[in-house]
């Protein structure tokens, strides 16, 4: 098996805005776009600008992507669209539904990275970085003796700032040109170019085996850049930025202020030039408030000239023709803002004035009492436009003061001193490029275009906001408010939307970059917005060599900047450092300031580290694990998984100065498990006897007088750190390292490489040799031996694949109630719970929950490492079974003998690698048995599929009545027991877990309502006639028993199960082939007459025909019996009346009908039980008289029979019955035609109220929908709307006319259809709750004792019948209407994908409360809930 190829999925969902989401892929996956449950079955389209293979990118270009689904059928599943990644970069995808973008987000594919003259990979978790601000590397020709230490320091990148001319300021990132290499470069006898820094990166990647990157500065340019006074439309200026007028008119104010206060201006006011206190700041504040904001009535550019537009609406008044289009009666007068941002330059609609003000006649006094009206309403909206200035004024102030505060008076602050022209009260937040003048005359440039456009807004950053917001753009306030942290040197760039909105500004940013890409391997783009961390000032410097240490112990890029590695004690400020880096010279004494080699600082170790972490990312150290050991200690593993070593170093941090500060001498003992094959590095922070640090003049220097001694690649007892290294056994296989330090003092780190113990590595070889039949991956560190168990030379699957469906329902399900019957049970994890399923499903539920988050501490994994209980529970009890199940034992038992010889932190990790392993297998094995729309068909379509093996299982007492003996291929087996041969055939069972085993498993409703889904569906045949051939021997009074019991014990107390094992028949004749053959079948007939003793299997033996006739022949004489052993013993809630059964059909109608007021005969079967409420014996719902769902199964019956009947190939063409003492024939035909004729009539509801048929029009709460029953004991039960119609629909949709049909699943659809189910009642009926607790014993007579059990819960069943009702109707309402239901399907059956799959049972609820709330009381999987779906799947 070849290597397959790594996919990653990307669900989409709607609405969902991960636009700050970056998704990181590497080149040669595949990506596989699907659908989440919120879009499947919808028309969804994905877009993206990742070119087509051998296209160039184009960020403006995107092409849809084409939808592929493997299995062209049933839902959305797998439905995908998907790109294979080969281009590096950053690409954009989004997605529309029909026309309207619903989500979309990024993906960046990793580079590939190659150095070295043979073009060798670098992963990229293998860069060491290091940074060089470039001024400080001289001129171009000492470039390599500065930068060779970042080399001989084991770095393999080089990050440069900016090597652009600079600007005034001379800040790395101000650039005065980004088209050309900075001068200081040059010599004045030699010009170098960007030829010779591109030949200098070539050398560096060839011969250094280090690549270069450098910034892209795209924000900013200096603010002395020549092209920008050429060029000033590049900028924000006031011409291209006229809401930038105000703040710029408040800038100068507060410049002019500001010199004010540094020629000591406002003394006498409080402020004199070095501010110094609080009194100080708070007369700052006074001043602005009192002095300069009213000066500048900065409102009134956001106003209206009051006078001006009340003049224009009295003209528009009294012209006499004026005509109003008020387009909106919501439009309500508000401002419009002044494009050009003039005082009192803003205006009103006054299309809206002349619609909100309206004269009562055309008098002078009317007119002018209507622009009073308008008058006293710009008043008021000039009001609110002033208030909102006064909060960007105050804002203004409070950012000014703070911006003050830190300036001058902050402990961390730079404290400038007195306020002066070089450093004013606040920076400026625009340019001035003209002479000083009055303040008064300043104003008027700003109307002036040819001098306004040099007026330009400066960059910064704004603290807490959304950096991807450009704070300049119209709709920001952030200069007004003076929230900017502003940079005096550099203008911010104005680019627009596309290249035509800025030409010159595109054009030269397109040269830049292009000189960028062309020098350089990478770029990093500059947010600017990095800012000191003052915290780094204050740490000790023996800091240093742990905090690099624990850092490049990253699974990750890492990487430093020039100066940290030589101990410089200060920050290397990015404006304000002229001086020179170091040179490297090997034989450099400590003091000489200007040279550095491995005595300097932490470079030795440093040049370890980044070793070790090139290393490390190279062989797959993948996995990685920290443990603070105490305040100061740290240590962190990286593990291998494959190879399973590991590098633990272990750091003891300097925060503090070990020097002034208190350090335990106590070093807490380590234990590390494994061997340690080497000491990789030991390293101690120590000073040696040179003079102190003194900052040089000319170079960077750092602090001579601390270094590192190291040892490399040293054995354990040679270290000068470990004290004694101990071997303790943890158990057989486990061997624990416990070290004692004795010299781990503050600063020093000590770094270890671990293996298994040898023993160890053997098995964990010998497991991964094995495990390879299930995954390549498994290839590297597997271990081929001869001599392991001879099981384990066969591959898994062909063990397996002996194995039946029934076998495989006892490898992989079973829950407690089911094991305990065989004398087990679940696997109970102390202090969590106990697993949902004895099989192999139990265990995978809950490592699919602990696998996504590597919840390595979760019970089940401490479990699994503190002892081998679990594991021994696998094997053992799938060996105490025999057959093929216990071969599946023994496999596993054999491999889980290596699992034990390995460590036991490694055990959960190999546990759950065997176990998926078998579990897929074993899942492919049970598909191979199914159907071909099972193995054809989607994930869901094969996940749901399992609900027929969780379902249908043979215990140790067998559940089903005996088979005639003469029927073939009956399954057998030899009773452990008797050690005789007993019939073992699988039965089903109605859900898990309450209805699970002895003789509460098998109902004969839910039998033959699941059947269908579970049996006929899935290709199990044998297994469906089977089913249908017992519960046919049990049939007494025309009845198939609703709890089966073996059928000794059966209960006759149910009105619809006969139709619906019926329906089975018809369709086992349908689906089958040769499925009319089921008719001849014996059927061994346990009850011949209703009162006979039941007789052993094979004393009387019947066709199957004989029965059917039976059964139809009995409810046409009429059924009246009362129940066997009536009273508490079968039912102790009942009341007398409840244990008479009638049914029978109506000779009028041909309805089914039965039952009373004290039973219930269909699925809807709660029986009161609360003495408290009164409600005990009393049916919820006992829907007696003609039940819709029945009226449509016996429909569906009389129609086939007559078919068959016509073809002789059911003997029978009508049923003789006694009627008034005569004999009396009734054909099919006739029946038929009766139901034919009279169901619309009589139970659909009419739109029209004069309707003759209704007899109780009174009653009528809905129409256009269908009687729940006809001919109720309450005749207001028959017009409850309840989802039972839907099932008649499917089983005989001809009984309804299309349009009416439609109409009431609409109306269904909107009052019952929930997320997962359909509620059983109306919510506008009043007895509707939809939450069941049967639990609650109240006074409450609707909701005692989960009296509501069908009376608002949502029941999972019935909306598969309510979808295929849908679906059928819409194919004849036509294509349009089909579309759209299919999209309803499609996203209704993803929800119950969903719940599948983070189902722990992996199966679909009985019920849910309303809105698909959970439910305590619900089975957690149900048969018939399972069934329907996948018939619904099926019809799809």
């Amino acid at each position: 098996m070849g290597h397959s190829k790594q996919i990653r999925i990307l669900l989409l969902n709607e609405m969902e805005k991960l636009e700050k989401t970056l998704f990181r892929l590497e080149q040669g996956f595949e990506l596989q776009f699907r659908l989440g449950p919120t879009l499947q079955g919808k028309a969804v389209t994905v877009y993206t600008n990742y070119p087509f293979p051998g296209e160039t990118f184009n960020r403006e270009k995107f092409r849809s992507l084409d939808w592929e689904n493997p299995t062209e059928r049933e839902d959305d599943s797998d439905k995908y669209c998907k790109l294979n990644l080969q281009q590096s970069g950053s690409f954009q995808y989004y997605f529309l539904q029909g026309n309207e973008k619903s989500g979309g987000g990024y993906i960046v594919v990793d580079p590939i990275l190659r150095v070295g003259a043979d073009n060798r990979m670098l992963p990229l978790d293998c860069v060491t970085l290091q940074t060089f601000l470039a001024k400080c590397l001289g001129p171009f020709d000492e470039w390599e003796s500065r930068l060779r230490v970042a080399k001989e320091s084991g770095y393999n990148m080089i990050h440069f700032t900016p090597l652009q001319t600079l600007g005034l300021s001379r800040s790395c990132y101000s650039l005065a040109n980004q088209l050309e290499l900075n001068p200081d470069f040059s010599r004045p006898n030699r010009k170098y170019t960007w030829n010779d820094v591109g030949q200098l990166v070539e050398k560096l990647k060839k011969e250094w085996n280090i690549l270069c990157i450098t910034d892209v500065v795209y924000n900013h340019t200096a603010a002395n850049s020549k092209w920008i006074q050429e060029h000033p439309e590049c900028a924000y200026n006031l011409v291209n930025s006229p809401h930038l007028k105000p703040a710029w008119i408040l800038d100068r104010a507060l410049w002019h202020f500001s010199l004010d206060v540094a020629e000591g201006k406002y003394k006498e006011k409080g402020i004199p030039a070095l501010i110094e206190n609080d009194h100080h700041m708070n007369s700052i504040r006074k001043i602005i408030w009192e002095d300069i904001f009213p000066k500048l009535k900065l409102w009134e550019f956001f106003q209206v000239d009051i006078n001006k537009a009340v003049e224009q609406f009295r003209r528009l008044l009294t012209q006499g023709n004026r005509r109003v289009t008020k387009s909106d009666p919501n439009q309500h007068l508000k401002i419009i803002q002044d494009p050009e941002y003039r005082r009192f330059g803003c205006t009103v609609d006054m299309n809206i004035a002349l619609a909100t003000f309206i004269p009562h006649d055309n008098g002078p006094a009317a007119i002018e009492e209507c622009c009073n009206w308008f008058r006293k309403r710009i008043e008021e909206l000039n009001s609110e436009r002033h208030q909102l200035i006064n909060y960007h004024q105050e804002q203004a102030v409070n950012c000014l003061l703070g911006n003050v505060f830190y300036e001058r008076l902050a402990g961390h602050g730079p404290k400038l001193g007195a306020v002066t022209r070089k450093h004013p009260l606040v920076t400026r937040y625009f340019t001035f490029p003209f002479e000083e003048m009055d303040f008064s005359m300043e104003e008027s440039m700003i109307h002036l275009p040819n001098k306004a456009c040099f007026l330009m807004a400066h960059n910064g950053w704004v603290m807490g906001d959304d950096p991807l917001r450009n704070f300049a753009e119209p709709g920001s306030d952030v200069y007004l408010r003076r929230e900017l942290i502003c940079w005096g040197d550099s203008v911010k760039l104005r680019y627009g939307n596309k290249p035509e909105d800025c030409p010159y500004l595109w054009a030269h940013m397109k040269k830049y970059t292009e000189i960028t890409a062309t020098y350089f391997q990478g770029v990093r783009l500059d947010n600017c917005h990095s800012t000191p961390l003052h915290v780094a000032e204050h740490r000790s410097v023996y800091d240093a060599l742990p905090s690099t240490t624990i850092v490049s112990m990253a699974c990750c890029a890492s990487g430093s900047t020039r100066g940290y590695d030589e101990l410089v004690p200060h920050q290397i400020s990015v404006v304000s450092e002229e001086r020179f880096y170091t040179k490297w010279n090997p034989e450099a004494l400590p003091s000489n300031p200007g040279e550095v080699n491995f005595q300097s600082g932490i470079i030795a170790a440093r040049c370890a580290i980044n070793k070790l972490h090139q290393e490390l990312g190279a062989k797959g150290f993948i996995q990685v694990y920290v443990d603070q050991v105490d305040e100061d200690i740290v240590a962190v593993t990286r593990h291998s998984p494959s190879i399973h070593q590991s590098v633990v170093a272990v750091s003891r941090t300097a925060f503090r100065n070990p020097k002034t500060s208190f350090y335990s001498k106590e070093v807490p003992q380590m234990c590390i498990p494994g061997k340690i094959e080497e000491v990789v590095l030991e390293a101690r922070t120590i000073e040696r006897n040179v003079k102190p640090y003194r900052k040089d003049e000319n170079s960077i220097n750092g602090m001579p007088d601390i270094t590192v001694e190291i040892r490399e690649h040293i054995q354990l007892n040679e270290s000068k750190i470990v004290k004694q290294a101990g071997v303790a056994t943890k158990g057989p296989n486990e061997y624990i390292q416990e070290i004692e330090f004795e010299n781990l003092s503050p600063g020093s780190v000590i770094i270890f490489r671990v293996s298994l113990d040898p023993h160890a590595q053997v098995a964990v070889g010998i497991l991964r040799n094995h495990l390879t039949q299930f995954s390549p991956h498994f290839k590297s560190g597997s271990l081929a031996v001869d001599n392991s168990d001879p099981i384990l030379k066969i591959p898994f699957a062909s063990i397996a694949s002996k194995l039946t469906l029934a076998e495989l329902n006892q490898i992989l399900y079973r829950c407690e109630s089911e094991e305990q019957e065989d004398g087990g049970g679940c696997y109970d994890i102390p202090n969590w719970s106990a697993l949902k399923y004895a099989g192999l499903q139990g265990l995978m539920s809950v490592l699919a929950e602990i696998r996504p988050k590597n919840d390595l501490g979760h019970p089940f994994c401490n479990n699994l490492r503190s002892g081998d209980w679990m594991i021994d529970y696998v094997c053992n009890r799938l060996i105490s079974r025999s057959g093929t199940i216990a071969e599946v034992g023994k496999w596993l038992q054999a491999m889980f003998f290596y699992l034990k010889q390995i460590p036991r932190y490694l055990i959960p990790c190999y546990f759950d690698a065997i176990l998926i392993g078998a579990y897929t297998t074993l899942l492919d094995i049970a598909w191979k048995q199914m159907s071909s729309f099972v193995q054809n068909g989607s994930t869901f379509v094969k996940h749901l599929s399992l609900g027929s093996v969780q379902m249908c299982g043979v215990g140790k007492f067998p559940c089903l009545p005996i088979l005639s003996p003469a029927l073939m291929d009956v399954p057998y087996r030899l009773n452990e027991i008797t050690k005789e041969k007993e019939q073992c055939c699988v039965s089903l069972a109605a859900g898990l877990p309450h209805f699970s085993s002895g003789i509460f498993r098998c109902w004969g409703r839910d039998t033959f309502i699941a059947l269908r889904g579970i049996l006929l569906i899935t290709g199990r045949y044998v297994e469906a006639r089977n089913i249908i051939l017992a519960f046919a021997g049990t049939l007494r009074h025309g009845l198939i028993p609703n709890l089966l019991g073996e059928g000794t014990y059966a209960r006759y107390n149910c009105r619809d199960a006969v139709w619906w094992w019926l329906q089975c028949i018809q369709d086992y004749c349908k689906m089958v082939p040769n499925g009319l053959d089921i008719l001849k079948c014996p059927v061994s007939r346990m009850y011949p007459t209703d009162d006979s003793a039941p007789l052993p299997a094979g004393t009387l033996d019947q066709p199957l025909f004989e029965v059917i006739q039976e059964a139809v022949q009995r409810h046409m004489q009429g059924i009246q019996f009362r129940e066997r052993n009536a009273g508490p013993q079968i039912d102790r809630n009942m009341k007398d009346e409840g244990f008479n059964i009638t049914a029978g059909v109506d000779e009028e109608t041909g309805f089914v009908y039965g039952g009373n007021r004290f039973n219930c005969g269909t699925w809807m079967d709660k029986m009161g039980e609360s003495d408290r409420a009164r409600n005990r014996g009393i049916p919820a719902t006992p829907r007696d008289g003609s039940a819709v769902e029945i009226v449509g199964l016996s429909k569906s019956a009389a129609r086939w029979l007559l078919e068959l009947s016509k073809k002789n190939i059911f003997p029978y063409h009508e049923v003789t019955v006694k009627r008034h003492g005569k004999v009396v024939k009734v054909s099919y035909d006739e029946w038929n035609r009766k139901i034919q004729d009279n169901f619309e009539k009589l139970f659909h509801v009419s739109e029209d109220p004069s309707d003759l048929n209704e007899k109780h029009p009174n009653l009528i709460h809905k129409r256009g929908i269908y009687k729940d029953s006809y001919g109720a004991s309450s005749p207001w039960c028959d017009y409850q709307l309840r989802p039972n119609f839907t099932i008649a629909m499917v089983v005989a949709p001809e009984l309804f006319t299309t349009e009416k049909a439609w109409k009431a699943l609409e109306i269904a659809e909107k009052k019952l259809l929930g997320p997962l189910g359909m509620k059983t009642l109306d919510p506008d009926d009043m007895v509707y709750c939809g939450i069941y607790d049967n639990a609650l014993d109240n006074d409450n007579y609707n909701l005692a004792k989960g009296f509501n059990y069908h009376q608002g819960p949502e029941w999972l069943w019935p909306i598969g019948y309510f979808l295929r009702a849908k679906l059928y109707f819409s194919r004849l309402m036509g294509p349009e209407t089909t579309a759209k239901t299919i999209v309803l399907v499609k996203n209704v059956l993803s929800r119950h994908y969903v719940h599948l799959e983070r189902s722990p049972w992996k199966g679909l609820p009985e019920l849910t409360n309303e809105n698909a709330q959970y439910c305590p009381f619900s089975c957690e999987t149900q048969a018939w809930s399972i069934a329907t779906i996948l018939e619904t799947l099926y019809d799809l």
